[in-house]
């Protein structure tokens, strides 16, 4: 069986490595919280990351 990968061209191959190292980058960066993704056709076109920070009470 084929990876999705192996079909895609080298210009979306580079893309999609481009996508995942943006989404690596933001995940390793928050500690609480989450990350979305917006995809159209195919492609990721942004990525939105919301931090949440607990205050500490007292």
């Amino acid at each position: 069986m084929n990876s999705p990968t192996r079909s895609l061209t080298d210009e979306a191959q580079r893309l999609l490595e481009e996508s995942i190292s943006s989404v690596r980058e933001a995940l390793s960066d928050l500690k609480f919280g989450h990350v979305s993704l917006t995809v159209h056709e195919g492609r990721v076109v942004q990525i939105d990351i919301t931090e949440k920070k607990r205050l500490r009470s007292g």
